[in-house]
């Protein structure tokens, strides 16, 4: 009966049997056909054994290096995940881990002396303040200047513009322009750039800080500083006005300041009167050194023709 059907006899049967799970010629030994069961348990083998090792099957079953896997440099096959865990510095050959090192111990030693200087520049005056103060100074100016002090901060609560006019002598007669603010052109210089020049944000402010440092509410010099002061003021004005074609020769210029209180917000009850408030400086006669380079060497040939 058994013979009929393409049977054999139960010895026939078993000796079958080994040869439908012989080792194949590319494949381990006792690794069953593609189908097969295992040897001896009747279980099918897990096609995906192999891949928690870091091995794929081969087109023909047979195991071979993942793409993914890596070795050891001695030829071992090493799991993707501890691949994945040698990731970053790690990862690099030692003379690059050398280099990375180092890039990162320069980076974070300019870090702390960064941190240590602007904090030092900004802390209330002390011992270590004064000793170093000059090599604080250098690292912090002009590029990381701040105008706030540690632990008393007093933010400007007001808006301060610089405004000019000027007498011009022309073939018309003498003439004295409208208020200028050079604020104002400063202002429209900084809005929007994404790299304002420092000339522009600081000049005009500085110079007109330190003239008011160095001068009485009656516009009097209150030191060996005020002359100073003055002079950089006139010479600040008279480059900004070199940029203006007003017809003439500017013969002199007046200066002042229109304070202006910043609003409260919308949310205080808090009441601030924001109109303006002027300090008018004296009419300045403008002489050669004033005026800025070729200017102010036609200014001082004028003079000179004019004495003889």
């Amino acid at each position: 009966m058994d013979a009929d059907h393409g049977g054999g006899a139960e010895s026939e049967r078993k000796a079958a049997w080994p040869e439908a799970v012989g080792h194949r010629a590319d494949g381990p030994v006792g690794e069953p056909a593609d189908g097969g069961t295992d040897a001896g348990t009747g279980r099918i083998p897990r096609q995906d054994a192999g891949r928690d090792a870091g091995l794929d099957p081969g087109p023909n079953g047979s195991p071979h290096l993942s793409p993914a896997a890596d070795t050891n440099g001695g030829g071992d096959v090493v799991p993707p995940a501890a691949a994945a865990r040698r990731s970053g510095i790690a990862g690099l050959s030692l003379p690059y881990q050398v280099v990375a090192a180092l890039a990162l111990a320069v980076l974070g030693v300019l870090g702390a002396v960064h941190l240590a200087m602007v904090f030092l520049h900004v802390a209330p005056s002390n011992t270590l303040t004064k000793q170093h103060s000059e090599a604080i100074d250098d690292w912090v100016y002009p590029e990381f200047e701040q105008n706030w002090k540690l632990f008393a901060p007093n933010p400007l609560q007001q808006n301060i513009a610089v405004h000019v006019r000027a007498e011009v002598a022309g073939d018309d007669g003498r003439r004295i322009t409208p208020w200028m603010s050079l604020s104002g052109e400063d202002g429209e210089a900084i809005r929007g750039n994404l790299l304002p020049s420092h000339v522009d944000q600081n000049e005009l402010r500085r110079g007109w800080d330190f003239f008011l440092n160095s001068h009485d509410s009656e516009n009097r010099s209150n030191g060996l500083r005020g002359d100073l002061s003055e002079r950089y003021v006139r010479r600040i004005v008279m480059l900004r006005l070199d940029a203006h074609d007003y017809g003439g020769t500017v013969e002199r210029i007046q200066v002042r300041s229109a304070v202006r209180s910043v609003p409260a917000p919308a949310w205080s009850e808090e009441k601030t009167n924001t109109r303006p408030t002027y300090r008018v400086l004296p009419w300045w006669t403008v002489d050669p050194a004033d005026l800025p380079g070729d200017d102010a060497a036609a200014r001082a040939s004028q003079g000179e023709e004019t004495d003889k």
